[in-house]
């Protein structure tokens, strides 16, 4: 059986160093001279040859803090929930439209202390109160 490779699939070596008349002689596809021409040379990753690099000139962003942090209400402008008789996440959403994202709710305003007692849920806080 007589296997040849496809026509085109392979190609000649590139020579380097064999003489000006080869085209690949004297200083063989490096360049000029210094620290590029060396062997063992690699530039770091986004090195702009001194200048300012890309991503040292554009600022930070990108941040998302991991605390989550709770949907407020003002206990003073929705009434409603003042006059409840059992604070908990389903009687407030009955009131009250809330996105389904939300987790904790935490309720503020002047009269939000006398409050407390109704509260009948660990996701909802008013604020200071600890």
């Amino acid at each position: 059986m007589n296997l040849t490779k496809a026509a085109g699939s392979t190609h000649k070596t590139k020579r380097i160093g064999r003489g000006q008349g080869s085209g690949m002689g004297k200083t063989s596809t490096k360049g000029g001279k210094g620290q590029t021409a060396r062997k063992g040379y690699n530039e770091k990753r986004g090195f702009e040859g001194g200048q300012q690099p890309l991503q040292r000139r554009l600022p930070k962003v990108g941040f998302t803090s991991r605390v989550e942090k709770p949907y407020e209400i003002n206990v003073e402008k929705i009434v409603a929930i003042k006059e409840l008789n059992e604070i908990s996440f389903e009687s407030i959403k009955s009131i009250h439209k809330i996105s389904k994202a939300v987790k904790k709710i935490k309720l503020i305003g002047k009269s939000a202390k006398d409050l407390a007692s109704k509260v009948k849920d660990q996701n909802i806080s008013i604020s200071g109160i600890k």
